[in-house]
């Protein structure tokens, strides 16, 4: 059962998929979804003052 495991996951890592784009692109997107955030959050920072 072991040796079976094993063997699946070694024809799987040969296999592996490519990633669609460069790894730069993903930095870029989590980078500019966490500043729009950021942006998000900071729109509302007087909204608990005003009353």
């Amino acid at each position: 059962m072991h040796s079976a495991l094993i063997a699946a996951a070694e024809e799987a890592a040969e296999h592996a998929v490519e990633l669609p784009f460069s790894p730069v692109v993903f930095g870029v997107g989590a980078f500019v979804g966490l500043v729009a955030m950021l942006l998000f959050t900071f729109a509302f920072r007087s909204v608990g003052t005003r009353h």
